[in-house]
């Protein structure tokens, strides 16, 4: 639960998204970002980490190919429209995108190998089920941890209702969003 409420990537888009979409339309965001982690937090245990640890040059395309997609995210939270109404243009990320969006997140690969660090055992029972587990176990804790970042950024459309306090929303999210490539970049 905790690393599903601490600030991240994950948490600014579902923020963006809850303040442009709404929390109705941010929930297919919301359920993207849960059931992708879930997923890896399933895969990782069970020998994913271990095999883009072996294959450094598999890892630094993924941190890259990262890093582009969270420059990629910035420019369209930066750029995204300056009003604040449910309009259809104005989508937010969606259910496929924020899914996906978990495997070149450096915050997911950071829990996701601390958690099976820390709450695996070997002998205490089948790696596939204690990895399902896991991920089970992560999907239920971050379904309301991270709706609470999808609520504030729907509330926050009260607050952000003139262009400029929206605009100046906007490029605050693609700042930290720019921010955190240095965790992947080193």
């Amino acid at each position: 639960m905790v690393a599903a409420v601490t600030p991240g990537p994950s948490n600014i888009m579902l923020t963006a998204a809850g303040t442009h979409g709404g929390v109705l339309r941010g929930l297919p965001c919301l359920l993207g970002v849960t059931t992708g982690m879930g997923l890896m937090m399933f895969l990782v245990p069970l020998g994913l980490g271990s095999l883009l640890l072996a294959h450094p040059v598999a890892l630094r395309m993924l941190n890259w190919g990262g890093a582009a997609v969270l420059l990629w995210l910035a420019w369209r939270i930066a750029a995204s429209s300056s009003r604040i109404d449910a309009t259809p243009d104005s989508k937010p990320v969606g259910y496929l995108g924020a899914a996906v969006f978990q495997w070149v997140n450096p915050k997911s690969w950071l829990v996701s190998a601390s958690a099976a660090g820390t709450f695996l055992v070997a002998g205490a029972g089948s790696p596939v089920l204690q990895a399902a587990s896991l991920g089970g176990l992560f999907f239920l804790a971050a379904l309301p941890s991270c709706y609470l970042w999808l609520a504030f950024g729907a509330g926050l459309q009260r607050v952000l209702r003139t262009p400029a306090r929206l605009r100046t929303f906007n490029v605050v999210m693609a700042a930290l969003l720019v921010l955190s490539i240095a965790l992947i970049i080193r």
